[in-house]
Protein backbone atom coordinates (compact mmCIF):
# COMPACT_ATOMS: atom_id res chain seq x y z
CA UNK A 1 0.00 0.00 0.00
CA UNK A 2 1.55 3.25 -0.97
CA UNK A 3 0.17 5.71 1.96
CA UNK A 4 1.70 8.50 0.31
CA UNK A 5 -0.86 8.60 -2.28
CA UNK A 6 -3.73 8.42 0.30
CA UNK A 7 -1.90 11.34 2.48
CA UNK A 8 -1.68 13.64 -0.77
CA UNK A 9 -5.20 12.79 -1.23
CA UNK A 10 -6.69 13.13 2.41
CA UNK A 11 -4.35 16.70 2.44
CA UNK A 12 -6.27 17.62 -1.03
CA UNK A 13 -9.51 16.91 0.46
CA UNK A 14 -9.04 18.78 4.03
CA UNK A 15 -7.77 21.85 2.31
CA UNK A 16 -10.83 22.03 0.03
CA UNK A 17 -13.12 21.62 3.07
CA UNK A 18 -11.22 24.20 5.00
CA UNK A 19 -11.68 26.55 1.65
CA UNK A 20 -15.83 25.70 1.66
CA UNK A 21 -15.97 26.26 5.48
CA UNK A 22 -14.42 30.13 4.97
CA UNK A 23 -16.51 30.33 1.92
CA UNK A 24 -20.04 29.92 3.52
CA UNK A 25 -19.08 31.77 6.75
CA UNK A 26 -21.50 34.10 5.60
CA UNK A 27 -24.42 31.48 5.33
CA UNK A 28 -23.99 31.03 8.66
CA UNK A 29 -24.28 34.60 10.49
CA UNK A 30 -27.81 35.59 12.21
CA UNK A 31 -30.14 36.28 10.88
CA UNK A 32 -32.11 40.03 10.97
CA UNK A 33 -35.88 39.77 11.75
CA UNK A 34 -36.55 43.28 11.22
CA UNK A 35 -39.87 43.15 9.97
CA UNK A 36 -39.92 47.05 9.34
CA UNK A 37 -36.67 46.08 6.29
CA UNK A 38 -37.40 41.97 5.68
CA UNK A 39 -41.07 40.91 4.45
CA UNK A 40 -42.32 37.81 6.34
CA UNK A 41 -41.61 35.34 3.30
CA UNK A 42 -37.95 36.76 3.24
CA UNK A 43 -37.49 35.99 6.61
CA UNK A 44 -38.57 32.61 6.45
CA UNK A 45 -36.06 32.03 3.14
CA UNK A 46 -33.30 33.63 5.00
CA UNK A 47 -33.81 31.29 8.23
CA UNK A 48 -34.11 28.21 6.44
CA UNK A 49 -30.85 29.14 4.24
CA UNK A 50 -29.57 29.69 7.35
CA UNK A 51 -30.26 25.95 8.56
CA UNK A 52 -29.55 24.72 5.87
CA UNK A 53 -26.10 26.53 5.80
CA UNK A 54 -25.51 25.12 9.53
CA UNK A 55 -26.15 21.61 8.77
CA UNK A 56 -23.87 21.61 5.74
CA UNK A 57 -21.19 23.12 7.90
CA UNK A 58 -22.07 20.65 10.49
CA UNK A 59 -21.07 17.85 8.02
CA UNK A 60 -18.58 19.44 6.43
CA UNK A 61 -16.58 19.33 9.94
CA UNK A 62 -17.71 15.99 10.45
CA UNK A 63 -15.90 14.48 7.52
CA UNK A 64 -12.74 17.19 8.10
CA UNK A 65 -12.63 15.27 11.73
CA UNK A 66 -12.66 11.76 10.12
CA UNK A 67 -10.03 13.31 7.51
CA UNK A 68 -7.80 14.67 10.79
CA UNK A 69 -8.34 10.89 12.45
CA UNK A 70 -7.18 9.15 8.94
CA UNK A 71 -3.67 11.14 9.22
CA UNK A 72 -3.25 10.70 12.85
CA UNK A 73 -3.86 6.84 12.26
CA UNK A 74 -1.23 6.93 9.32
CA UNK A 75 1.32 8.65 11.71
CA UNK A 76 0.86 5.92 14.27
CA UNK A 77 1.43 3.27 11.37
CA UNK A 78 -2.61 1.94 11.89
CA UNK A 79 -4.08 3.43 8.39
CA UNK A 80 -5.51 0.87 6.22
CA UNK A 81 -6.68 -1.34 9.29
CA UNK A 82 -10.57 -1.94 10.31
CA UNK A 83 -11.36 -0.35 13.76
CA UNK A 84 -13.44 -2.74 14.64
CA UNK A 85 -12.40 -6.14 13.54
CA UNK A 86 -8.45 -4.93 12.76
CA UNK A 87 -8.47 -6.79 9.02
CA UNK A 88 -6.93 -4.68 6.15
CA UNK A 89 -9.29 -2.14 4.72
CA UNK A 90 -9.88 -3.22 0.89
CA UNK A 91 -7.48 -1.06 -1.60
CA UNK A 92 -10.43 0.06 -3.63
CA UNK A 93 -12.49 1.14 -0.60
CA UNK A 94 -9.41 3.51 0.67
CA UNK A 95 -9.12 4.65 -2.85
CA UNK A 96 -12.45 5.79 -2.58
CA UNK A 97 -12.43 7.38 0.21
CA UNK A 98 -9.11 7.60 2.46
CA UNK A 99 -10.64 8.13 5.65
CA UNK A 100 -13.06 5.21 6.27
CA UNK A 101 -12.60 3.42 9.32
CA UNK A 102 -13.84 -0.13 8.73
CA UNK A 103 -13.63 -2.91 6.41
CA UNK A 104 -16.73 -3.63 4.17
CA UNK A 105 -17.81 -6.39 5.98
CA UNK A 106 -17.83 -4.10 9.12
CA UNK A 107 -19.46 -1.22 8.14
CA UNK A 108 -22.56 -3.89 6.71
Amino acid sequence: MDIEIYRQKLLEMKKNLEELLAISEDGRATVELDQSKVGRLSRMNALQAQAMSKEVTRRRLQELRRIESALARMEEDEFGFCLTCGEEIEQERLALDPSVTQCQNCAR
